[in-house]
């Protein structure tokens, strides 16, 4: 259901289950953790085969749980989407065509979402009496705002990817997300996971401060040659 390969320094998985748009069960679940927490490439690139970026849990699956299950199988997404995030390795989600539910709230999870035209972000789970539980409820306000977090899942409207642009559920809309993540797969990997390690952090702000220091000046001790070759550019 997940396929992995690495591509130099990006490490590419695909939600591979097309004839479902990619709806994940348990295994499903359970394979993507794996995956991201065995990769080793400083970027990982996150897409769907086919026309869609992931539906969100298997409603097959879903429809056949009872409570204690549930409870579960919600608890397994959101570990799943926890690693996503805390993982050194910076993650991009390319969304290319639907993103649902729980699809959505991995993508959320994700460093960098970027979308193309096609791409469409919903939570339409409220429609049917659910709503996604793999820290949709938590990251949504943060990404969002509390009142546009509210009104997006209580309506459990879908948007286009210029709408989701406007809102800062993604970043950018490219034709082709892939490019971003090779992008940022040229920069300097320790400098990456520091930058994620530091922008994640959600310590008080002299806590902050005070690493981001430590870690800046650990950085031009590695990078000192670096920096005197750019400066030398810079003045010719």
């Amino acid at each position: 259901m997940i396929r992995s390969q690495g591509d130099g320094d990006v490490r590419i998985l695909t939600f591979d289950r097309p004839v479902a748009r990619n709806a994940l069960t348990e295994a499903g679940l359970d394979e993507l953790e794996a995956a991201v927490r065995t990769a080793e490439e400083p970027v990982i690139y996150l897409h769907g085969a086919g026309s869609a970026f992931c539906a969100g849990a298997d409603l097959d699956t879903v429809a056949g749980l009872d409570t204690e299950a549930a409870e579960a199988f919600a608890r397994r997404g959101q570990r799943v989407a926890r690693t996503l995030e805390e993982t050194t390795s910076i993650v991009v989600a390319g969304i290319d065509g639907p993103a649902r539910g729980g699809g959505l709230e991995l993508a959320l999870a994700c460093d960098v979402r970027v979308a193309t035209p096609d791409a469409t972000l919903g939570e339409p789970g409220v429609t049917f009496g659910l709503f996604g539980a793999w820290g949709g409820t938590v990251r949504l306000p943060r990404i969002l705002g509390e009142g546009d977090a509210l009104e997006f899942a209580l309506s459990g409207r879908v948007v286009d990817a210029e709408t989701a642009l406007r809102m800062g559920l993604v970043s950018r809309i490219e034709d082709d997300p892939r490019a971003v993540a090779e992008e940022i797969a040229a920069n300097p990997a320790d400098t990456l996971a520091v930058l994620k390690e530091r922008l994640r952090d959600g310590s008080d702000r002299e806590t902050k401060e005070r690493l981001e220091a430590e870690a800046f000046a650990e950085l031009v001790g590695t990078h000192g040659d670096e920096i005197a070759a750019t400066r030398e550019e810079d003045r010719e």
